[in-house]
C-alpha cells in the first residue's frame, strides 16, 4: 500500500510543485511551539495523518488539523524520505483547538479510539515507523495526562499499548497536497478503501460532539 501511496502521489507531487523553486518544493515548515498562544495545540500520530487529520478536524472544538512530521532527526524533510523511514519522523498531526469546548484529556480519548495503539510501527496496511502511534507532549501536564490516559485505556485492548510518548521538539508541515487530502480527493483509493471507513468507525463510537451534529 505504502508502495501505490507514493507512486500515486510522485504523478501528483510533480503537478502541484511543476511551478515552485527548487527551495518551495520540499513545502515543509519547522514550526516552534508557543504554549503562550491563544490556541492550544496538541501533536499526535497515528499512522496515516490523511486518516487522523480527517477525524480531529470533525470534531467539535478543534479550530484545525496540520499534516506533517515530528519526532525525527532530520531538518526539513519531504514526504519521500519520511517514507523511507531514515529520517526518524512519524506522519503527525499538529491539532489546533479551543479548551473551553474539548480538552486536552478529551483528544487522548479520540487518539485512544481512533487507532490500534497496540501495533508496533503499524496501522492497517501502513507499515514503518513513519506510522508508529505517539502523543508528542508540549509541556509536563500533556505528559502526565498521556501517561494517565494509556493506563486509563490498558483495559480496553488485548494487548500491551506501545504508544511512544515524547516531548514535541520540532513540527515540520507537511508538503501543500497534503493538507485535507481526505475532503480534496474523495475518489482517490486509499482515501474511499481506508480513511473512510476508519472515520465512520470512529464516528459510531465517538461521545463527543462533533461539526456537523
Amino acid at each position: 500500500m505504502k508502495l501505490i501511496r507514493l507512486f500515486l502521489l510522485t504523478l501528483l507531487s510533480g503537478v502541484l510543485f511543476s511551478c515552485n523553486s527548487a527551495g518551495q518544493q520540499k513545502g515543509t515548515t519547522g514550526v516552534k511551539i508557543d504554549s503562550s498562544g491563544k490556541k492550544a495545540v496538541a501533536a499526535f500520530a497515528e499512522g496515516c495523518f490523511w486518516c487522523s487529520e480527517h477525524i480531529f478536524e470533525e470534531l467539535a472544538g478543534v479550530d484545525s488539523a496540520v499534516s506533517g512530521y515530528a519526532g525525527g532527526h532530520t531538518k526539513n524533510p519531504t514526504y519521500d524520505e519520511v517514507c523511507s523511514e531514515k529520517t526518524g519522523h512519524a506522519e503527525t498531526v499538529l491539532v489546533y483547538y479551543n479548551p473551553g469546548v474539548i480538552s486536552y484529556s478529551d483528544l487522548l480519548d479520540v487518539f485512544f479510539s481512533s487507532h490500534d495503539p497496540t501495533t508496533l510501527n503499524r496501522q492497517g496496511p501502513d507499515v514503518g515507523t513513519s506510522y508508529r502511534s505517539a502523543i508528542f507532549y508540549t509541556s509536563e501536564e500533556q505528559k502526565r495526562l498521556a501517561s494517565e490516559a494509556i493506563k486509563k485505556w490498558t483495559p480496553a485492548f488485548k494487548n500491551l499499548i506501545v504508544t511512544e510518548v515524547s516531548p514535541l521538539k520540532t513540527f515540520y508541515r507537511a508538503e501543500e497536497y497534503h493538507q485535507n487530502y481526505t475532503k480534496e480527493n474523495p475518489y482517490d483509493s486509499y482515501v474511499r478503501n481506508v480513511s473512510v471507513p476508519r472515520f465512520e468507525s470512529f464516528k459510531r463510537e465517538c461521545k463527543l460532539k462533533l461539526k456537523k451534529e
